[in-house]
């Protein structure tokens, strides 16, 4: 999988938020096999532990992809965008403007905007967007080479909603690399995300709120590679009827 100019082999992306302890989340972020986690940028700033938790991330060997969660406004959010770019020097950045305070459903105007901008101010734009074509194309225009559709609301664990958009997506943009981002609560969600021809899924409830965080996040990179090897092995369609596996001809005759 190739992401702007990185080549990446996991598929999984890892957000570092909601973990029991940090020792729990370098398990299992080990655990995971993933080489991209997220980050808050104003999160661990406003929780006054932002020097002593980003050491301890860059300590993983993972790759940084921070974000700007908790955005509401395009100033906003290129404002937390370049205050990343100078904490973890990276022109990588999630962007996430968000419009919808309930369902933390992202504002697409805005985020649109905010895209057109960081763009051209060197930033490589990962987008949290709706599973909206139109909204997708205006992206790409934007400058975004990675599209990143929510399968659901942040942290519900609700599985794919709407699977069909999400195929119809990926046939749209055939050559865009895509993840899914926000939604997934099983394994069973991520393996589904990658059948349906998804590049990479991103989750962080599910794993850090898991019973067993790193069992979980073992369970996730499962997942992804089952999912992944399914799509590509070309699986058989439904059918309206049953189809019998072992043939009549040769049957017992019974007078």
């Amino acid at each position: 999988m190739k992401l702007y100019d990185t080549e990446i082999a996991s598929r999984l992306l890892l957000g570092t938020a909601q973990y029991p302890s940090p020792d729990i989340l370098s398990a299992a972020i080990r655990a995971s096999g993933t080489e991209i986690i997220t980050v808050s940028l104003r999160r661990e700033t406003a929780h006054g532990s932002g020097g002593i938790f980003w050491d301890r991330l860059r300590q993983t060997g993972a790759r940084i992809l921070p974000n700007t969660a908790g955005c509401h406004s395009v100033q906003e959010a290129i404002t937390t965008a370049q205050m990343a770019r100078e904490v973890f020097d990276t022109n990588w950045i999630k962007l996430e403007v968000i419009g919808h305070a309930d369902t933390l459903q992202p504002d697409v105007f805005a985020l649109v905007e905010a895209a057109r901008i960081l763009s051209a101010d060197g930033f490589q734009v990962f987008p949290y967007t709706t599973d909206d074509l139109v909204v997708g194309e205006h992206l790409i225009a934007a400058g975004c080479e990675v599209l990143m559709p929510w399968g659901a609301p942040i942290g519900s664990g609700q599985g794919l909603r709407n699977p069909d958009a999400l195929r119809s997506m990926r046939a749209h943009f055939p050559n865009t690399p895509m993840i899914v981002d926000a939604g997934i609560g099983t394994p069973s969600d991520a393996a589904k995300a990658m059948e349906l021809g998804m590049d990479a899924v991103l989750l962080n409830t599910a794993v850090a709120k898991a019973g067993d965080p790193v069992g979980m996040a073992q369970a996730m990179a499962g997942a992804i590679i089952a999912g992944r090897t399914g799509f590509l092995s070309d699986p058989m369609g439904p059918r309206d009827m049953a189809v019998p596996s072992t043939p009549y001809l040769g049957l017992a005759e019974l007078g």
